[in-house]
């Protein structure tokens, strides 16, 4: 595009719940307006998480989801929260099976389309239900050493990004919250069981609910 067509625009206000950062973006002319009675005006409302958007951007996870686990058939679910705004945060659950899997996985991730603009990929076992956050919370601050299972590099970020190193190009962030058992990963340490209810347990608190005085 011809510099002449370009100009500093912003602030907007965008998806990201943030006023754009005025940058150079491309400008179109008007040149003639038209309408009809009763129109129909397809639009959405943006801003802070969540907003009509996010529904969007879900039914676009669900859709991909498919063809992702085409190129990566050991992705089990996957789930873009509301308030990682899409990109900001990716939770996928995998089946691993050999060392360095779980980092094969986030590579191959910021290698497919736009998912390149990932700025965290969080990847727990495949078990855990990765739309319930409080799990994945769970789940990642008790599973994961800082030394050992985050993952830095540098790569292409959402035209938007205000926090990157610079417009469209900063750091990202993989985590690696599977479980670390030998000899499948190399562990120091055994690593503890899940402290789990059986179902005989389940069925005979259920029968004395009344009896323990809370039904």
């Amino acid at each position: 595009m011809d510099p002449a067509e370009q100009r500093i625009e912003g602030p907007f206000g965008d998806h990201t719940g943030y006023y754009s950062l005025p940058v150079e973006y491309p400008v179109f002319h008007l040149t003639a307006v038209t309408r009809r009675r009763e129109p129909l005006y397809p639009t959405i409302i943006v801003g802070r998480p969540p907003m009509e958007d996010y529904w969007l951007g879900k039914a676009t996870e669900r859709l991909f989801l498919p063809i992702i686990r085409m190129v990566l058939p050991e992705v089990v679910d996957m789930n873009m929260p509301a308030e990682g705004v899409f990109h900001n945060l990716v939770i996928v659950a995998v089946r691993k099976r050999y060392p360095g899997q779980v980092r094969k996985v986030m590579y191959g991730l910021w290698g497919l389309g736009l998912l390149m603009l990932a700025k965290n990929i969080l990847v727990v076992d495949e078990w855990v239900n990765v739309h319930d956050l409080s799990e994945v919370t769970w789940r990642v601050t008790n599973n994961i050493d800082p030394a050992r299972d985050l993952v830095l590099v540098e790569g292409p970020m959402d035209d938007l990004d205000h926090a990157a190193l610079r417009h469209r190009y900063g750091g990202k962030l993989g985590i690696d919250a599977t479980e670390k058992r030998a000899p499948l990963d190399q562990v120091g340490q055994s690593w503890p069981e899940e402290i789990r209810m059986s179902e005989e347990i389940r069925r005979r608190v259920t029968e004395r609910w009344r009896e323990y005085g809370l039904g």
